[in-house]
């Protein structure tokens, strides 16, 4: 564990997380960035086939060319590090075995399990196959990832942005993966320590968007009365 700063807990990470545009050159200490690694790959996934991995692209070549696939946004130019996440489609048609004998080692699952689980998954990811649907699941596990390291990170008091606008086929060519259809990119994670500060921009009371049941009716104690101001059209998107 990194001891330079003590770690917030997961809701003072939720409140204390901001999206920075800009960042100090400073690098990452290596001991900090592979726990941040590590956090973000203990994510969920569908049928915990994992299909996604995260590209580190720290080199100014790579965050230079992230930079233009993002139309000269500054972030990724100016972190020490960004994260790219890759979907792939395909990844439970790969050998799964280390994963089912990691969780029968783990004792979280017995051989009969295992062995059902696995048919359980081809027959699903074939089903979604079939009905087009490979590229968005792995999409979601991707960016399930994202998220445990923007807590993670922000736990640490480091900062991020999570960016979704990019020219995917550029991106591609930067982390080497300009020749697979099969993977896809889902986010971009700017990561490092923060040059500027942002004030939260403030979030919809919790009337306004949860319901109870059945979209529109209202949740609990706050169903009745404030709804809060709709944010304006064209606001800056912090998110």
């Amino acid at each position: 564990m990194i001891e330079e700063t003590a770690h917030l807990s997961v809701p003072q990470a939720i409140r204390a997380r901001r999206s920075i545009r800009h960042y100090l050159p400073d690098p990452l200490p290596a001991e900090q960035l592979t726990e941040l690694l590590a956090l973000t790959l203990e994510a969920p996934s569908s049928w915990n086939v994992q299909a996604r991995s995260v590209v580190v692209v720290s080199d100014p070549e790579g965050r230079d060319g992230l930079a233009r696939a993002t139309g000269g946004q500054p972030h990724p130019r100016e972190a020490p590090v960004t994260l790219v996440f890759v979907a792939s489609a395909g990844a439970w048609r790969e050998d799964l075995g280390d994963i089912y004998e990691q969780a029968r080692g783990n004792g979280a699952w017995n051989a009969a399990y295992a062995a059902g689980f696995a048919q359980a998954s081809l027959d699903f990811h074939r089903d979604l196959e079939a009905r087009g649907l490979l590229r968005e699941y792995a999409v979601k596990d991707a960016v399930i990832a994202a998220t445990h390291a923007m807590l993670a990170a922000a736990s640490m008091g480091l900062a991020t942005s999570p960016m979704n606008g990019w020219d995917e086929t550029e991106v591609k060519k930067v982390i080497g993966i300009a020749d697979r259809d099969d993977l896809h990119i889902a986010l971009l994670l700017p990561v490092g320590r923060p040059a500027e500060e942002r004030r939260h921009p403030g979030r919809r009371p919790l009337a306004r968007q949860v319901f109870d049941g059945r979209y529109g009716r209202g949740y609990g104690p706050t169903a009745a009365g404030n709804h809060g101001a709709a944010v304006p059209a064209g606001a800056d998107a912090v998110r």
